[in-house]
């Protein structure tokens, strides 16, 4: 992935196209160029035969300056840097700061390719292209362009596991203004993947980010929360303090369990029964990874299995 800043200092991800792919482009390309080369020596042989043989020779020289030269440099202009084999392999080209190519950079790559594409039989553009970072040949590198991918494969965005039903709301109070976005995207990226990760590593990431979150909002993690627990809770806080100002409160109580029984949690809420809630335990049936005992005592109504274990990551989203 390369990261380039436009004029306006924003930031655009764009992956460079590989070698094997512009190869593939730059030969449909050639393959079509010369089809139509031939096409149309075809007709200018037939409808020239009464000339004489320097009239012949112009003809052919500007018909392989026209189609092999200049074909390439109207399609990419024309289709803003996508020729037909850029969009049979899904790619672009594109302008350093990320914009569209207009004629001068067309032009350009056009007349570089003659030399490094044509004469040498592509030897020069594969060299270029494995000695650049990004992949760039030079009439890249002299017209100021890049050939990026357009077609990515989609990924599946991470779930973000809902709290335990007994903190939801809990968090209703803290002052989230301060939190930055960059805290935010690495409180999110974590709970979508603290599964995949080592207990103990999972448990000290949250751990971190907790505390992280914590001085940011001024109030520290309530006694007994699990810190992915506390995370959770947090983020879904924001979820639907932001769906209420989007959408109003049917919104915002549409995106908090609060009315979602508590089928895989105890059987009540500790703040219903009136006492302190108890440290969250997984529910019955998923799986739990047990780690090295906690410095924090388990509070007495801790199911004995679990007495003396915790999660390791903290929080186990319901099944």
């Amino acid at each position: 992935m390369s990261e380039l800043v436009t004029g306006e200092a924003v930031a655009l991800e764009l992956r460079p196209a590989r070698l094997p792919s512009r190869a593939l482009a730059v030969l449909l390309d050639l393959v079509a160029a010369m089809a139509v080369y031939v096409a149309v020596t075809i007709v200018l042989v037939t409808s020239t035969a009464s000339l004489d043989e320097a009239a012949q020779t112009a003809l052919s020289i500007a018909t392989f300056v026209l189609v092999l030269v200049g074909g390439p440099i109207a399609v990419e202009t024309l289709s803003h840097g996508r020729s037909l084999g850029k969009m049979a392999c899904g790619l672009r080209v594109v302008r350093d700061d990320g914009g569209p190519i207009r004629f001068r950079h067309a032009l350009v790559r056009g007349l570089i390719a003659v030399i490094e594409i044509l004469m040498t039989f592509g030897i020069v553009a594969c060299i270029a292209s494995f000695v650049s970072a990004r992949g760039r040949r030079l009439g890249d590198v002299f017209a100021g362009t890049l050939v990026v991918r357009e077609r990515i494969p989609v990924t599946r965005t991470g779930f973000v596991p809902p709290p335990p039903p007994w903190l939801a709301g809990r968090f209703s109070g803290l002052d989230l203004s301060a939190v930055p976005d960059g805290l935010w995207l690495a409180v999110r990226q974590y709970l979508t993947r603290m599964q995949q990760l080592d207990p103990q590593v999972g448990w000290s990431m949250a751990e971190r980010l907790a505390s992280d979150l914590a001085e940011r909002t001024g109030a520290p993690v309530p006694h007994g929360v699990p810190p992915a627990a506390y995370l959770a809770a947090v983020v879904q806080e924001r979820q639907a303090r932001e769906a209420r100002r989007a959408f109003g409160g049917d919104a915002a109580r549409a995106a908090t369990p609060a009315a979602v029984p508590a089928t895989h949690g105890p059987a009540a809420s500790p703040e219903a029964r009136g006492g302190t809630p108890a440290v969250y335990e997984p529910p019955v049936g998923a799986p739990e990874v047990v780690s090295e005992p906690t410095a924090v005592e388990q509070p007495a109504e801790s199911p004995a299995g679990s007495a003396g274990r915790r999660p390791g990551t903290g929080f186990v989203p319901p099944a």
